[in-house]
């Protein structure tokens, strides 16, 4: 191995303690405690060595979301039910997208509420990003002529429920109804 392969494998591996550790707060304390500050602290570099890896907290935040999207894509196409009818799969999807949000919660704030620098539905998109709205839009196109803004809405639904949810604005015990009614509304729409 020459000496760039392993300065460039260091620097990757820098990144990757510095978005662990970012992770690692937010679930334990919030993301108001992810700081470049606390970063460098937690794993034991100055902050400028953070700054020569991300421009600032925002880029660490979108770094952090597009793992995330990583994660959530996949998740969402493994849930869907081998030989599930098109409207047990749009359930799949929505039931594996709420278990995210609640199981995951800063990563998905991370993902879906903090400012990250993401832009989705552009020309420069991330595949990532468009892999996991692929995964939403498969389950969501049996049922719409337009199945991309049906899935934005699907998605906004499922982000509405989440939110409130997450919050307690919204009973968690009626969860499940809540998605078998969406995916009702979904199924009539066809």
């Amino acid at each position: 191995m020459g000496i760039n392969e392993r300065k460039e494998r260091e620097r990757a591996e820098r990144e990757q303690r510095i978005l662990s550790a970012a992770r690692m707060l937010a679930e334990q304390h919030g993301w108001a405690s992810v700081t470049v500050r606390r970063l460098a602290q937690e794993i034991e570099y100055s902050q400028p060595v953070l700054y020569a890896h991300f421009e600032n907290r925002e880029a660490i935040v979108g770094a952090v979301a597009l793992e995330g999207f990583g994660e959530l894509g996949p998740a969402l196409r493994a849930s869907v039910r081998r030989d599930a009818t098109p409207a047990e799969a749009l359930q799949d999807v929505a039931a594996a997208y709420l278990e995210f949000a609640f199981e995951r919660p800063a990563l998905y704030e991370a993902m879906f509420v903090l400012p990250s620098g993401l832009r989705f539905a552009k020309s420069d998109t991330p595949q990532v990003l468009r892999g996991t709205f692929g995964a939403l839009m498969a389950v969501v196109e049996p049922f719409c002529a337009d199945s991309e803004v049906a899935t934005e809405a699907f998605w906004a639904a499922l982000h509405g429920l989440a939110e409130l949810e997450r919050h307690g604005r919204i009973r968690p015990a009626f969860r499940n109804e809540r998605v078998r009614r969406l995916v009702a509304m979904f199924a009539m729409a066809n």
